[in-house]
């Protein structure tokens, strides 16, 4: 008797499980996220939220945004992190690679910051794994016609 084939993940899921394997790299203390540039379902890059490269983590020093009382999702400039998103773009950019017309896929709705950071660096589609409390965001992506899925099946019952 043969051992039935598992079946296969559709392409959203598997590249949505990627970036959520991603996100277990972050170093943020209050959300960890993580994001994937693919194009023609290739993956192009990852990012995840944390310190630059050579500041000390905010798991070692404390965090910022806690210790001035800043809410989620308010004063995103307030902390000594870099978005997912935005690191996934800087590496594309780092790396010299082309990310026009690709797709990013993110663990969470992209706050105001990336969603013009995205917008502008020319990609397509957003595939969102959870959403995050910023309306502009959402309402500035659908404006520059960025097609968004939301993938949250609270969000999509």
């Amino acid at each position: 008797m043969s051992t039935p084939t598992p079946k296969r993940p559709d392409w959203q899921t598997y590249f949505m499980d990627i970036a959520e394997l991603v996100a277990t790299r972050s170093t943020c203390i209050r959300r960890k996220v993580g994001a994937l540039i693919v194009k023609d379902n290739r993956i192009l890059t990852t990012g995840y939220n944390g310190t630059p490269t050579g500041i000390r983590h905010c798991l070692e020093r404390g965090c910022l945004r806690d210790e001035l009382g800043i809410p989620s999702g308010q004063r995103h400039e307030l902390c000594r992190g870099i978005h997912a998103e935005q690191n996934a773009i800087v590496q594309a950019s780092y790396h010299g690679v082309s990310i026009e017309s690709g797709e990013i896929y993110c663990t969470n709705q992209p706050c105001i910051i990336c969603a013009k950071m995205i917008i502008n660096a020319g990609l397509k589609k957003i595939i969102i794994g959870s959403v995050y409390p910023d309306d502009l965001a959402a309402e500035m992506l659908d404006e520059a016609g960025l097609k968004v899925v939301i993938l949250d099946s609270k969000e999509n019952s």
